[in-house]
């Protein structure tokens, strides 16, 4: 798969556990190449209907999508509409989809596109998540676009491939999950105890990861991490939350001090909670979220 050098652009995943992953809102609509994996084309258009503004001016589509796709390939345009789409056949490979896609942006001469992919998912469930980080490294090396906005349904069947190709703190956007309501609500009913979470949640991660207990207290997770940023205290306080957001559990009832059920650890949750953290780092206000107190 050939990919071009020197991109000017980031390449953002947008998630959505309950829906079609939002990848209209917020998207330069002046110019665009729309690439359909989970989307018939007719689908795709009425989709504008009830997206802010009208849709964009100038609109390109490469759909490699079941929907739509058929025996041979097609490539139309649409006089009067501003409208050009390329309809792949069902053995299409993801080095044809991406040659359609660069072909689209020479149609463009210069005008810089946004790319926007509906949604990832039918890759990762079709191609494997090797496939899958080979056309997402080529969208990175596209040359001559704006956005890459990348759409992925976030299910249990492909939740592994999704950690596995995408980098949780650098390329997730936007996370449409409910562990996103469950830090919400944190944060407004215990704002300290989510600020060690927001604070140390990477931190927490390696300790459970690391920790070779079942049932450890946050001290001996502690002691499993190498030159910590936090005190047990401040990973004790840390786990809490994540207790609370049912990353992890408690184990029975014990006079002395908390020990954490790691063999309850919900991996794929753990994941979310960082995403969800990581995606709104950039977008925190003064309201954003508490300041951890000192780990003194």
């Amino acid at each position: 798969m050939a990919v071009p050098t020197d991109p000017d652009h980031n390449v953002t995943v947008r998630l959505s556990a309950t829906g079609q992953p939002p990848v209209r809102d917020g998207v330069p609509l002046e110019r665009m190449i729309s690439v359909l994996f989970g989307t018939g084309i007719e689908e795709w258009r009425r989709g504008w209907r009830s997206s802010p503004g009208s849709g964009p001016s100038r609109e390109a589509i490469v759909s490699a999508s079941d929907t739509t796709r058929g025996s041979t390939a097609t490539t139309q345009v649409v006089p009067g509409r501003r409208l050009a789409y390329t309809m792949l056949d069902a053995s299409a490979s993801l080095d044809r989809v991406m040659d359609a896609v660069s072909t689209y942006v020479d149609d463009f001469e210069g005008e810089a596109p946004a790319v926007v992919i509906d949604d990832i998912a039918p890759v990762i469930t079709e191609r494997g998540a090797e496939a899958t980080r080979s056309f997402v490294t080529a969208l990175r090396g596209l040359s001559g676009v704006g956005d890459v906005i990348v759409g992925c349904s976030y299910r249990p069947e492909v939740a592994a491939d999704v950690r596995s190709v995408f980098d949780l703190t650098g390329d997730v956007g936007r996370v449409d999950h409910p562990v996103a309501g469950a830090l919400d609500r944190l944060h407004r009913d215990d704002p300290t105890t989510f600020g060690y979470v927001r604070r140390h949640w990477a931190e927490a991660r390696d300790g459970i990861e690391r920790c070779t207990r079942n049932y450890p207290q946050s001290r001996q997770v502690h002691a499993a991490l190498s030159d910590p940023e936090t005190t047990p205290r401040t990973l004790g306080a840390t786990l809490s939350g994540l207790v609370r957001l049912g990353v992890l559990d408690t184990w029975g009832e014990t006079v002395g001090s908390t020990r954490y059920d790691l063999t309850a650890y919900d991996l794929d949750r753990m994941w979310v909670v960082g995403a969800v953290l990581a995606a709104s780092a950039d977008e925190s206000g003064p309201d954003g979220g508490p300041e951890t107190v000192g780990d003194d």
